[in-house]
């Protein structure tokens, strides 16, 4: 199988939604683990050449022992640094700990690949695997099976996540992964604005109403032409009408309405529409 075969094969399953299987494997993983049943990988594979070393390894990726394979893999970057074998060694090393769960050496492995090879063919999968690992980054098990909302978690990787797919959108615009990567920016860019609506709410539960204005007004900013505008807008209002600012207030309604005239904000006085926003 060649290696444009190999990335392709990868990249492909990197997009879908684990299932139970992920799990199942994760836990007999750690059981195994857990009796010492697994050989060290130094002991085990003294003697072999780079070719089997990588051959072992690709097939411990494909059959699911993420944390095998990526061991593996370090071992060929270790012993083999400049032989044929390396650069894949460091793009599917960087894939098995993504698997794995291994945030930073996924990404470390990542940098390493882009930094040393710039004008290798695969180096666009790179950078998408690389805002794959912070798209992924501090959602857990079950945030693999139920896919947790973005919004919900702090802003620096999806940041991260979203700044690696732009890089791939700009410099290689005609990437297999172009597309999806800017899927994920369109998502992203919404969670972020999503995040910072939900500081600004929380803000206004306590009284903070200046804050609230604030956090809101960022979303705004930052993030024009989102849904969460909508949520931002309605912050605006019922903050404003909270700090007795009728001006600002009846504005950023007439705003609200111009943008979002279906919102069901819209509802009544803006007091009496706040129900809604919880």
């Amino acid at each position: 199988m060649s290696e444009s075969t190999h990335l392709t094969t990868i990249a492909r399953r990197a997009a879908v939604r684990p299932g139970f299987f992920r799990v199942a494997a994760l836990l007999v993983a750690l059981a195994v683990g857990g009796c010492g049943l697994l050989p060290e990988v130094k002991e085990e594979t003294a003697n072999w050449p780079a070719e089997r070393l990588y051959s072992t390894a690709h097939e411990a990726l494909l059959e699911g022992n993420y944390t095998r394979a990526a061991k593996l893999f370090e071992t060929i970057e270790a012993r083999f640094p400049y032989g044929r074998y390396a650069q894949q060694a460091i793009l599917e090393g960087a894939y098995a700990n993504y698997r794995a769960g291994e945030t930073a050496p996924a990404v470390a492995g990542c940098d390493r690949f882009i930094r040393t090879f710039p004008n290798h063919p695969n180096v666009d999968y790179a950078f998408y695997l690389k805002g794959l690992v912070h798209f992924r980054e501090d959602q857990g098990l079950l945030g693999y099976v139920y896919e947790l909302d973005l919004s919900e978690r702090e802003p620096k990787a999806m940041r991260e996540s979203f700044a690696a797919f732009k890089e791939l959108a700009v410099k290689f615009p005609e990437s297999r992964y172009a597309a999806d990567a800017i899927e994920r920016m369109r998502y992203l860019t919404n969670s972020l604005a999503l995040y910072e609506v939900k500081v600004a709410r929380y803000y206004y539960s306590r009284g903070a109403y200046v804050a609230a204005v604030n956090r809101a007004q960022t979303a705004l900013l930052n993030y024009p032409r989102t849904p969460a505008n909508e949520d931002a807008l309605a912050v605006l209002v019922n903050a404003y009408d909270k700090l007795g600012l009728v001006q600002l207030r009846d504005d950023s309604q007439r705003i609200l309405k111009q943008t979002f005239p279906n919102s069901v904000y819209l509802v009544g006085a803006p007091s009496k529409a706040w129900w809604k926003f919880w």
